[in-house]
């Protein structure tokens, strides 16, 4: 009478088309930006899985990418960058292919899990359950709420006997089998008995 009800419906996933654009559009950015732009690839990646270690990851690289930005800004170089400078270069181009391959793998991942979750939502959930028409009501029973107590006119109500304990039957005897098979063993050890005191 009380079940868990319908499941939330999932929202629908986005189409492969737009996934794998979206993909190659962040992974593009983060290449041709040396890894300035890195960091936009792994805020999607933490606010479509959400989880966690995908934030801590995204503040890494943020923190890594604001500390090369503020390496190269501090540089003396007139022509070229020194010694802050290529550090700060270091750092961003040292971010890029780590953060490009794992926003990959985990993007792919985490899109295919939510395509078989949504596949599973749209299978019924017990194969061999076969969906039958519930009976409507009798015409003359309301349907809705329990039917009433009052026996119908033409039903007599017969007094029902009380219950009486009745006794376990008795237990049977042993079979005769049994009982030959017992003595057959005893005459067997009484024989075996008789060969061990004689030797």
């Amino acid at each position: 009478m009380h079940g868990h009800g319908y499941a939330p419906p999932h929202p629908p996933a986005p189409s492969e088309g737009s996934q794998v654009t979206l993909r190659v559009l962040f992974v593009v950015l983060a290449v041709i930006t040396c890894g300035f732009l890195a960091w936009a690839a792994m805020l999607r990646l933490a606010l479509v899985t959400r989880r966690t270690l995908d934030w801590a990851l995204f503040t890494v690289v943020a923190v890594l990418e604001a500390t090369a930005v503020v390496l190269i800004a501090i540089d003396p170089g007139k022509d070229g960058f020194e010694r802050p400078g290529n550090a700060g270069m270091a750092i961003l181009v040292s971010t890029v292919i780590p953060v490009v391959a794992y926003y990959l793998t985990m993007d792919i991942r985490h899109c295919g899990q939510a395509r078989a979750a949504q596949v599973m939502y749209q299978q019924p959930q017990f194969p061999g359950y076969v969906q039958q028409q519930q009976p409507q009501p009798h015409p003359q029973q309301p349907s809705y709420g329990y039917p009433s107590q009052a026996p119908p006119p033409h039903v007599t109500q017969t007094p029902v006997p009380p219950a009486t304990h009745t006794p376990p039957p008795p237990s049977r005897p042993a079979p005769a089998r049994i009982n030959q098979v017992r003595a057959e063993l005893d005459e067997l050890s009484d024989y075996l008995r008789k060969q061990e005191g004689g030797n």
